[in-house]
């Protein structure tokens, strides 16, 4: 019996392996291209997968071309802010669904939840003309503003302050504590958990959000990696070992995030069973 439950463990962390050998094929297939010539990395040769030689010339030309400085800065100055106002407005909008009653909340939750369903693109005319009335065009204020409220977050917070027991909103109560006090003393500091999960996922979100800054700041001062990236790809064609190099320079802020909150990561993802 033991004998079979060590095989099962060792075939399962085996394809555990080969999957996540598949998963890195293209960051590392990114990497190598990076350093290849044009030639090489159009080549339909499939045994061309090291450079011949290791090019760092295109490393050298998007860092002369791109300003790598002023896009990490606006990049993450965009996830700072979005972080910042989806976890403010997430919790207040999910505590007063949850445990509060006042006229039209089921409603109004409904209104949150068909937000969920409809595809965000629908929302993406009326959120431009509302920054062009602002003058929000070419603004980090532009970038930031689809992400002020997030229904999702709406939704976790709620099932988040749902799952805590009434008994602590009554003790808080005899003590003489109000709606306000409740909430940031008693029931927001136990859902720090799914407050970092949320933060963790605008984070992600905001990061790789392409078509947003692409229509709200179009100026290469003001845009953001992913729209920068964008439009490095040619109409007709593109250097795809300069593509590379400035995809992995993207990629380095991400990077660095998940090596510095990886336990965060983990728990953040374990906590609400999603994806990034």
């Amino acid at each position: 019996m033991v004998k079979t439950q060590t095989r099962s463990a060792v075939w399962i962390q085996l394809i555990l392996i080969v999957f996540s050998i598949s998963m890195l094929v293209p960051f590392l297939w990114m990497i190598l291209t990076a350093f290849k010539s044009v030639s090489e990395s159009t080549s339909v040769d499939p045994f061309v997968v090291f450079p011949s030689v290791w090019r760092i010339d295109s490393f050298r030309t998007v860092i002369a071309n791109m300003n790598f400085l002023l896009l990490y800065k606006n990049t993450i100055l965009l996830i700072f802010w979005r972080v910042i106002t989806a976890v403010a407005t997430a919790t207040m909008a999910g505590y007063a669904f949850a445990r509060l009653n006042f006229p039209g909340r089921d409603f109004a939750f409904s209104l949150v939840l068909f937000q969920m369903m409809v595809p965000s693109q629908i929302f993406v005319i009326p959120q431009y003309i509302m920054i062009s009335k602002l003058n929000a065009l070419n603004t980090m204020f532009g970038l930031v503003f689809p992400g002020l409220v997030t229904a999702f977050g709406t939704f976790l917070m709620r099932q988040s302050f749902k799952g805590l027991p009434r008994d602590l909103e009554e003790a808080a109560k005899l003590d003489g504590c109000n709606i306000g006090q409740t909430f940031l003393h008693i029931m927001l500091p136990l859902t720090r958990s799914n407050m970092v999960a949320l933060g963790i996922f605008t984070s992600v979100f905001a990061y790789k959000d392409l078509l947003w800054p692409m229509i709200a700041a179009p100026r290469n001062e003001a845009t953001t990696l992913a729209a920068a990236l964008a439009k490095m790809q040619g109409q007709y064609g593109a250097n795809f070992p300069q593509l590379m190099a400035a995809s992995l320079l993207a990629c380095l802020p991400m990077i660095v995030l998940y090596l510095l909150f990886q336990r965060q990561f983990i728990e953040g993802i374990a906590t609400t069973g999603g994806k990034l």
